[in-house]
């Protein structure tokens, strides 16, 4: 048998007895990990990943997020009115998508909050 079928056998025999070790080194290295949390959602990949992941909970469908971060991070006008996005509430980024579409690619645009909200 190799290491990678015995690594296997070994997790799947043994997932209660890893599962309850996870939970007490959680319990135990509470503030740990929240520190190491917050310091890498302050990095390059924490960022990505955190809005990719936050896509994702609002139904947001597309066929490589990779590449739909990478169109996110470049656009800096509204598809829409063409003002210039930035963080402020009303010319926040966000990507429009389509609700009743959710088997397959649902992205629209990136466009400016204010656009967003009168699209829906």
């Amino acid at each position: 048998m190799d290491k990678k079928a015995q690594y296997k056998k070994y997790h799947l025999n043994n997932k209660e007895k890893r599962n309850q070790y996870s939970r007490e080194y959680n319990l135990k290295n509470k503030e740990k990990l929240k520190q190491y949390q917050k310091e890498y959602r302050q990095t390059e990949q924490g960022k990505k990943s955190h809005r990719i992941a936050n896509w994702k909970q609002n139904g947001i469908i597309f066929h490589d997020y990779d590449l739909l971060y990478d169109i996110y991070l470049q656009t800096t006008h509204c598809d829409e009115c063409k003002c210039l996005l930035n963080q402020c509430e009303k010319s926040r980024k966000c990507v429009d998508h389509d609700h009743s579409i959710t088997d397959d690619n649902n992205v629209r645009n990136i466009l400016c909050n204010s656009c967003n909200i009168k699209r829906n």
